[in-house]
């Protein structure tokens, strides 16, 4: 069986990227969600986050892998965007269907915070799920379509500096996320 989920971590492109590479995720969309107009665009998406719609399979994974790989990608801490993209368009947000993905989302974050990788609380919001609107045609699979440019522009953001440190944190404090 196939699900839908809707993640904001920033830039879509670095988060439709590396969410393709968590087992189970058959597609991810570059969109919007969150704000109240209709038919937002790049330049026009006020209140909107940039997000990403995954669709996985659970049969191979579950929504809480799917979060745990998410987080392990983003800096959960920062309340004011990710990276060099600041602003409400860039806050981090995982919009839930249901309660009981509430829950399981709630139980992750805490899991996050009660392992200390970082020094702060997280600072991503739990959402209700909400319409997505799919952005521009060039905004969709950027890093294989522009490599070289994605390359630049995600190692001088410091996410790449970033997931990388984190990984090495949680090695060297033993961390693993529970299943």
């Amino acid at each position: 069986m196939t699900k839908k989920l809707l993640l904001a971590g920033g830039c879509f492109w670095c988060v439709e990227h590396d969410m393709r590479k968590a087992s189970g995720v058959s597609e991810v969309i570059s969109g919007y969600a969150g704000g109240e107009s209709v038919d937002p665009s790049y330049e026009h998406h006020t209140g909107h986050k940039e997000v990403v719609e995954i669709t996985y399979d659970t049969e191979v994974t579950s929504y809480r892998k799917i979060l745990q790989h998410f987080i392990d990608h983003i800096d959960p801490t920062d309340a004011g965007g990710q990276f060099g993209d600041r602003g409400e368009s860039y806050k981090t947000a995982i919009f839930y269907a249901d309660d009981g993905e509430r829950k399981i989302a709630e139980k992750v974050l805490a899991e996050l915070d009660d392992s200390h990788v970082y020094a702060k609380s997280h600072a991503v919001e739990l959402l209700p799920d909400t319409a997505f609107y799919r952005a521009e045609e060039y905004h969709q699979d950027y890093a294989e379509k522009n490599a070289f440019r994605y390359s630049l522009y995600r190692q001088g953001s410091g996410r790449e500096d970033f997931v990388n440190r984190t990984c090495q944190i949680r090695d060297e404090k033993k961390v693993k996320w529970s299943e």
